[in-house]
């Protein structure tokens, strides 16, 4: 009873806000299921990691650093790799801020720029931070679905970007169904955007899709148009570091990076993550091997499961959306059996979708395997 009693009175000292707020799904662990069915090794293909993992150049880096000690704190604002970012997208250094991983940054956003009641506008279905953070400052959050073939929804945009808004958050490559818009499906959402309204354009899974035929460059796209915006990039995924923990943004101007700054903790990327993220940006070898694996596996895996019978949506990412046909929730649940994690997608209306990170080819024909075992395709 006594617990019970402190757990009402929690309830109370919360905002409401808070206990509404969905839990972020990480997916399975790994040496859970190891001890839970007794297996001799696990896949893990649910957070769109790199098989490769990091640069060796900045495995190098990260030994250098701790050989001269780790003591101190790191420089609170990142600036040799701010310098470097600012050269590699001429643009000025206070344009450009760290975040303990892009969606650091996105939760920097919703805390400088949101409070109880503004509207957000997002992509369905979509990375649920884009949601999770705006309700966590009581902002309400509208979602524009995409079309029966994944496709952009022109009418629904626009209609849904002529109300007062303001945040837009979109990712290009879209999370999770790895589809890109393209150049002029971006400008639509560009010019239909209120001016008074910030558009953040989260392109975690760029370096993927650039090579990608009708793919665009948003920060290219957006240098042109004199209105608040901000492009998110990561290391998590195509450089490899995941574990560390650093993303960055560019702002249209210094005066939006300065006001993530008043809300960020003081340190908020640690010096091992600095000194890998500048050296990851050295290792062109190590990028590139990355995404051709990627690019490879990406159409093969395709090819295999569209020949299976099963739905999946075309990608410019490092993952494969897919349809099972059936509750995604079991389908994930007997992959686990098998040794497999993936994802299954919870947003109403994609409950037999699962997403899959793709990774060396041994594993990607396990997952095959497995998944075609557990999923009988008419």
């Amino acid at each position: 009873m006594q617990g019970k009693h402190l757990g009402n009175r929690l309830d109370a000292l919360l905002r409401p806000e808070v206990l509404g707020l969905a839990l972020y799904d990480p997916g399975a662990d790994p040496d859970t299921l190891l001890r839970q069915y007794g297996l001799g090794s696990v896949i893990k293909l649910s957070n769109n990691e790199n098989p490769y993992g990091l640069s060796p150049l900045a495995a190098q880096a990260m030994q250098r650093r701790i050989a001269l000690g780790l003591g101190r704190y790191p420089d609170p604002s990142g600036k040799a790799l701010c310098a470097m970012l600012a050269r590699k997208h001429d643009v000025a250094a206070d344009r450009v801020m760290l975040g303990n991983g892009s969606e650091n940054l996105l939760e920097l956003l919703c805390q400088a720029l949101l409070g109880p009641g503004d509207r957000v506008l997002t992509q369905a279905p979509g990375f649920s931070l884009h949601e999770i953070y705006p309700r966590m400052m009581g902002a309400h959050v509208h979602k524009v679905p995409c079309t029966d073939t994944f496709g952009f929804a022109a009418a629904a945009w626009r209609q849904a970007l002529a109300g007062p808004l303001k945040l837009v958050f979109i990712s290009n490559p879209c999370n999770p169904l790895g589809t890109a818009y393209s150049t002029r499906e971006l400008q639509t959402i560009i010019g239909c955007t209120p001016p008074d309204c910030l558009l953040v354009i989260d392109e975690a899974y760029f370096e993927y899709a650039i090579a990608c035929p009708g793919y665009p460059d948003a920060l290219a796209l957006l240098r042109t148009h004199a209105r608040p915006w901000m492009v998110l990039r990561t290391f998590s995924k195509a450089y490899g570091l995941a574990s560390l923990r650093v993303g960055y943004g560019i702002a249209s101007e210094p005066g939006l990076i300065e006001a993530l700054h008043r809300v960020r903790t003081p340190y908020n990327v640690n010096l091992l993550a600095q000194e890998a993220a500048c050296a990851a940006l050295e290792d062109t070898p190590h990028l590139e091997k990355s995404v051709a694996l990627v690019t490879r596996e990406r159409a093969r895996l395709t090819q295999a499961l569209r020949d299976a019978g099963l739905r999946v949506a075309p990608s410019m990412a490092n993952f494969l959306f897919v349809d099972t046909g059936t509750d995604a929730r079991q389908v994930v649940q007997a992959l686990h059996r098998h040794g497999v994690i993936v994802k299954a997608w919870a947003e109403p209306g994609y409950q037999t979708f699962i997403r899959v990170s793709l990774a060396l080819p041994a594993d990607n024909d396990a997952f095959l395997r497995a998944l075609l075992h557990v999923v009988a395709p008419a």
